[in-house]
């Protein structure tokens, strides 16, 4: 047993002894270069691995919420469609309409709102006239006069007067309007509104309240086209 070992140690010698003087310096230098390839390629790769991570995230989810937190808003090219406009505007009223065998019973425009009248009120019947308005009709036949709810009936200048005439006024800033066959003429008399149409050989002739900005040109017509007279 010491004979072997005694001439493995003795091969061993004659080996090393024909191998080159080891260079630790250059081994050393040969070792941290090989240190700083490793870590490059893990910074490289930890690089990539986030930009992967990155681009994986934008495509699969919502661009504005990743960089924006969903606060910032991106133009696109869709259209948003138009907001739908309200069943009536501030400050006015909604007309309304109702049919009673095909007549038109109702209609409101801008606070005033026409009713159906079944009853004449003398030679002057209107089968629609504004809701709370009081009639009272004159003794001579021929005129009526009509009170808001709001005013005393004193109070002309609130007034609307309604009358038959012979001949029709002399208005200004004449605007004619023709419906049913009819031609409806709107302007002012002295200062104040007036429309007036022909029925038959006479003409119905409305004066509206001083105050008339609830009665616009097609309340008027819608009004005075509901009336006869006998």
């Amino acid at each position: 047993m010491d004979d072997v070992k005694r001439l493995l140690e003795q091969f061993a010698d004659r080996t090393a002894d024909g191998l080159p003087p080891a260079d630790v310096d250059a081994d050393v230098a040969r070792g941290r270069r090989a240190l700083r390839r490793i870590k490059a390629r893990r910074r490289v790769t930890g690089v990539l691995c986030v930009a992967a991570a990155t681009t994986a995230v934008l495509v699969a989810g919502d661009q504005t919420q990743w960089w924006g937190g969903g606060e910032t808003e991106v133009a696109t090219d869709a259209t948003t469609p138009p907001p739908k406009p309200s069943a009536a505007t501030a400050g006015s009223a909604a007309p309304s309409t109702a049919t009673d065998g095909g007549k038109v019973t109702t209609f409101s425009k801008a606070g005033v709102q026409l009713v159906s009248n079944p009853e004449p009120w003398n030679s002057i019947a209107c089968t629609l006239s504004p809701r709370g308005w009081t009639a009272s009709p004159r003794t001579d036949g021929k005129r009526v006069v009509l009170t808001p709810p709001s005013a005393r009936t004193a109070e002309a200048a609130a007034q609307l007067e309604l009358f038959a005439a012979d001949a029709p006024q002399s208005l200004s800033g004449v605007r004619a309007v023709e419906s049913g066959g009819k031609v409806f003429h709107l302007g002012n008399v002295d200062g104040r509104a007036v429309g007036q149409v022909e029925l038959g050989g006479s003409w119905l002739i409305a004066r509206l309240p001083i105050e008339h900005q609830d009665w616009n040109d097609d309340l008027v017509r819608r009004f005075l086209d509901s009336c006869t007279v006998s």
